[in-house]
């Protein structure tokens, strides 16, 4: 009887530690000002460009997000938020100007770019993300 009690004690704080922690697995709405939801990609859309994007988001952006940007990158299973899928219709129905925004700014885990990569190749880093389709 009381091995029962214990056992179902067990299963019931295992469910609620599921419950919360896919809870805290929700991806939060990232807000994004108007002015970048407003803007288009200066970039040219061609292939040396989009080569560009690649070679950075190897670089700085593969590890958490993924080969294919499914948000399954080697570094994302120790992240305490979910990278996002880059071919789901959510992300693809963002505004270039809000992709360069969350790449430029970032939050949380999410590294900001602004430093690091100049502004050119941060929309190059849009261009390519839109590949993802």
């Amino acid at each position: 009887m009381k091995t029962r009690k214990i056992k179902s004690g067990v299963i019931l704080l295992a469910a609620l530690f599921m419950f919360f922690f896919a809870y805290g697995q929700e991806i939060k709405e990232w807000l994004v000002p108007e002015k970048y939801k407003a803007m288009e990609n200066p970039v040219e859309s061609n292939d040396e460009n989009v080569k560009v994007g690649k070679m950075l988001y190897s670089k700085h952006c593969k590890s958490c997000h993924g080969k294919e940007g499914l948000g399954d990158g080697t570094k994302s299973k120790a992240l305490e938020t979910f990278c996002g899928d880059f071919s789901s219709e959510e992300f693809l129905g963002q505004s270039d100007g809000a992709l360069y925004y969350k790449t430029t700014e970032g939050r949380d885990e999410m590294p900001s770019f602004k430093a690091t990569i100049d502004d050119d190749d941060r929309w190059c880093l849009v261009l390519y993300m839109r590949t993802f389709e």
